[in-house]
């Protein structure tokens, strides 16, 4: 299978993964939107808690080439270990989150 292909299937799979967590508070609905012709990718969270309206992007991935930029993780451990841990080298993974003058002192690409 072709790498761009392999990475579209990865993503998605791990974002329906984090979609199944929910908040321990509020109205939240989770959804994961897919974009395969522009390679962008996100889980959102939707509804209301205590304080207010909740409308954040939790996850945020470019697949630019064939490097995942990971754009916005607001995950516990990070979502780059689910990538490694599925066997994307960590040369393919690009912290986009990241100022590019910190991206060097990751064990991932910089671009």
């Amino acid at each position: 299978m072709d790498t761009r292909l392999r990475y579209q299937e990865l993503i998605k799979k791990v974002l329906r993964e984090y979609a199944q967590y929910r908040p321990a508070y509020g109205d939240i609905d989770s959804r994961v939107v897919f974009d395969d012709e522009h390679g962008s990718y996100a889980l959102l969270q939707l509804g209301w808690d205590m304080n207010g309206r909740v409308h954040d992007c939790v996850i945020h991935i470019d697949l630019v080439g064939e490097k995942i930029w990971i754009q916005s993780d607001g995950t516990e451990d990070g979502v780059a270990c689910d990538f490694v841990e599925a066997g994307v080298p960590k040369e393919h993974i690009v912290l986009g989150f990241r100022p590019p003058k910190i991206r060097p002192l990751t064990e991932f690409a910089v671009e």
